[in-house]
């Protein structure tokens, strides 16, 4: 997982820009929003590159590299979020949350499901049962991946 929390290239009193990608070959950009509570990913990629960019609300982001623990972070309106071919990964809406994806490779448009692994063990799931429990992340889950309650702290 590679987080980078994009900073203004330019402000003044008109306002802000921000450039979210630098010379990169994008094929789709996606807008997603999603109420709180949802669940959204528990898959991976085999051959797309996602940078995920958050336009307003906050994410819980876990990502599980093949053979290593699950990693999760707060993700925060401007962050860019780089998810590289074969890592798992799923998002929470910690709040009614919108962002922009925007895909290098196959996974996009009447794609989507070509390049679209969903996890027969989920993220969201494995993290519940793991030792993240002892530091007080807890959720529970309907079978539609509906969040019935949800208690999240994070470790710093």
């Amino acid at each position: 997982m590679k987080v980078i929390s994009k900073k203004a290239a330019f402000e003044d009193e008109r306002g802000k820009i921000i450039d979210i990608l630098g010379k990169e070959v994008i094929e789709y950009v996606t807008l997603i929003s999603s109420k709180k509570g949802a669940v959204r990913g528990n898959h991976y990629h085999k051959e797309s590159v996602q940078y995920t960019f958050l336009l307003y609300g906050t994410l819980k982001l876990l990502t599980q590299i093949p053979g290593r623990k699950i990693e999760t972070r707060r993700i925060k309106p401007g962050d860019l979020v780089i998810t590289p071919p074969m890592e798992k990964h799923a998002l929470i809406a910690l709040e009614d949350s919108e962002f922009l994806v925007f895909t290098r490779g196959p996974r996009g448009g009447k794609n989507y499901e070509k390049d679209t692994y969903r996890l027969t063990e989920k993220l969201t799931d494995l993290e519940i049962n793991s030792d993240n429990i002892k530091h007080g992340n807890v959720a529970n889950y309907s079978s539609d991946d509906k969040i019935l309650s949800h208690s999240i702290t994070f470790d710093r």
